[in-house]
């Protein structure tokens, strides 16, 4: 019975090092966060890049967009020691997506770290790219990455995969891309405001308005109370003036 006992804890270790060893490469892909995205409009995607190697470090990422289905521009935030570079080309006919008209092109975007800066083994890092105004042809944004280690190892997320097929060694970052709401446009702005702002601003504005209204309203209040005591006090200085001159 021991040795029974023995031979299934061994087989169950085995089968469990297996199902890990299956799931490893999916938790390693390079992915864009979040997976889905209103078409024509503007969103921050974050390509988030996990560290596969046991023995080297990620020092640089590219991230190619698709030119049949063209972004109009892209915006990089700081990402302390990373360069970001954003490489556009002109669109030989201008496309109209709602109120903005797009005269260029994403190509690509690349991050690359500074000395002394990498993604180690068991790591990954986000680097966010503010984008728009999105395609509005398609339902999904393929963004393949090259991802680069400091050993000279290059590793390609490119491929895709066909409507039910198993997921590919090294999937390409996808975004799914949903229609506009009926009613509203795909990105809910005031003219002239920018877009690439207004995609992250939001929350930030409305606390800072309620900050503001409540500061004019305490402001308010201190107002009247501070003219109320004023003219208190020019009550009591009238009243007091003649009884002293009765005293005296």
């Amino acid at each position: 019975m021991i040795r029974n006992i023995g031979r299934g804890a061994a087989v169950a270790t085995l089968a469990g090092g297996v199902l890990l060893a299956a799931a490893a490469p999916a938790l390693a892909h390079v992915t864009a966060q979040p997976g889905t995205a209103t078409q024509g409009g503007y969103t921050v995607i974050s390509l988030r890049v996990p560290n596969e190697s046991d023995t080297a470090s990620t020092v640089k990422l590219q991230v190619a967009f698709p030119a049949e289905h063209p972004v109009g521009s892209a915006r990089t935030t700081l990402q302390p020691g990373w360069t970001a570079e954003v490489v556009t080309t002109p669109l030989a006919t201008p496309i109209q997506r709602g109120e903005s008209t797009v005269t260029k092109a994403v190509r690509t975007v690349t991050f690359t770290a500074q000395p002394g800066t990498k993604i180690g083994p068991g790591q990954y890092l986000d680097f966010p790219i503010s984008v728009g105004p999105l395609p509005d042809d398609t339902d999904t944004l393929v963004l393949p990455a090259t991802q680069t280690y400091d050993d000279g190892t290059v590793v390609a997320w490119d491929q895709t995969a066909a409507p039910g097929a198993e997921e590919p060694q090294h999937p390409a970052p996808t975004v799914t891309l949903t229609p506009a709401a009926a009613g509203s446009d795909a990105h809910g702005m005031p003219a002239g405001a920018d877009p690439h702002s207004a995609a992250t601003g939001d929350e930030t504005d409305t606390t800072a308005r309620w900050l503001g209204g409540g500061g004019l309203l305490l402001g308010a209040l201190g107002l009247g109370l501070g003219g109320g005591a004023a003219l208190r006090n020019r009550r009591s200085a009238a009243t007091s003036g003649p009884k002293g001159d009765r005293q005296s």
